[in-house]
Parts: C-alpha cells; structure tokens; sequence
C-alpha cells in the first residue's frame, strides 16, 4: 500500500505562495479554537529522516506561541517506565483552546516497541483497540486529533542519510540506531501498515503524506490541520464520535 504512493509535484513560487496562505489561515484558526475552547491534538509519525521536525516547524512558525506547544517523545525512562504507556501521554493533551503537536508519540508501542521485541505480541495487538479508546475519551472530549503518517521509499532515505552524514550541521541527528532501524525496514512497513489499518477512525483518521518533496509534506499537512479544526461542529465545540 505504502510503497505504491505517488504524488503531484509543486514549483518552488506554488508552493510558498500556498504555504503562506494556509499558514495565515492556521493563525487565523489558532485564535478560533482559543475563543471556542477547543483542544487540538497533532501527531507527526514517519519515518526516520522523513521530515517531521521541518514539517512541525512550517507548520507552527506562524502561531502565537502562547496557543501552542511542540513535545518530543523518545523511549519511556525512570517513572515512566513504572506506569502504563500511555501515563505519560495524558500529562501533554492540550488543553481547551490549545494546540499540542506530537513528534512521535503512542504509537510507538505499535511500531518501534513492537519490531525491537519491547513488547509481546499480546501486548502490541492489545495496544491497538488501547490506543483507539484513548483516542475516543479525547475526542468525546471535544479534542480535534489530526494524525500525520510521513512517508518516504527506502532509496529516498538512504540518501537523507548519507547526507546527513557528511553535514556538520545536521550528522548529529544520524545515530547507529538510525541504521539498525533501516535493516529491518521490512518489519517497520509491516507494522505501519497495520497500524494505519488498525487505528485509523472516523473521530482520529490518519493522513498518510508522501514526503519524498518536502514542499510538498509541508503544504499537505498544514492543509490538512486546517481542513480538520475547520470543520463545523469543531468550531462549534460540538465534536462528537
């Protein structure tokens, strides 16, 4: 499914022109959902050197920065570790009015901790109707919940790798565990697949962005977030499963 992704292709003046637009229009909808009390919750997921961290920046560069926060998630340690995966999760929900962006988040139970046997078997399947009922509480909450799969082939990464490599700027963020991950490419798409299969509702669907063109990763979801926090009965406070 995943590797038979394509994509329109936009020029350099499109894409600013459109990225421009949706970012004022993101601004415009941050002080909406702060005057209607909405929370709103966006998880980036993708894969290693995919974009996350660009796309979140694009994405927030225009917000007010009292409306928003950004949290990263990497593997639980210390008390985190003594609690359910998803404790530490509830402590960065937004609240009412709110935007919280995820880099990474609880679906790392079904993908990383699945794959690198941090998990049995019974626990990962188990996670996936866990997670769709944590999902269900926030938006019975009122909770907008944009999720953002990026997605790029194994030839596209190999390239941002070596790139990265032989950047000073940028070689910090390629790791030893970067490359273990590519080896065993095949597990992750298997798990990712299952996960979009498994996860994706009509209260919290997933939208899978091709992100081999950045420009392109960056428009579709900003596009996507505000068609989201748009609709109607989010506006209204009125979200219902």
């Amino acid at each position: 499914m995943l590797e038979k992704m394509t994509v329109k292709k936009l020029s350099q003046p499109a894409y600013e022109q459109q990225i421009g637009k949706t970012q004022v229009r993101l601004r415009e909808l941050e002080f909406t959902i702060f005057k209607k009390k909405v929370p709103v919750l966006c998880v980036f997921e993708g894969w290693d050197a995919a974009g996350k961290g660009g796309a979140i920046k694009r994405v927030t560069e225009m917000l007010d920065p009292r409306g928003f926060t950004v949290t990263p998630f990497a593997a639980p340690k210390g008390e985190e570790k003594t609690h359910h995966y998803l404790w530490r999760f509830w402590k960065s929900l937004p609240r009412a009015g709110h935007l919280a962006v995820w880099d990474r988040s609880h679906y790392g139970r079904v993908l990383v901790e699945r794959v690198e046997g941090f998990c049995n078997e019974e626990e990962w399947r188990r996670a996936f109707r866990e997670i769709n009922e944590f999902e269900a509480h926030q938006a019975g909450f009122g909770m907008v919940i944009c999720k953002f799969w990026l997605h790029i082939d194994k030839q596209e990464q190999l390239r941002r790798f070596k790139s990265r490599e032989v950047d000073p700027f940028r070689s910090y963020k390629l790791t030893e565990e970067d490359w273990r991950n590519r080896a065993k490419w095949d597990r992750y798409l298997g798990a990712v697949e299952d996960m979009l299969l498994h996860t994706s509702t009509s209260y919290a669907p997933w939208t899978v962005v091709e992100a081999d063109r950045p420009e392109h990763s960056v428009t579709a979801c900003a596009l996507a977030i505000s068609k989201k926090v748009n609709t109607p009965p989010c506006l209204r406070g009125e979200y219902k499963i």
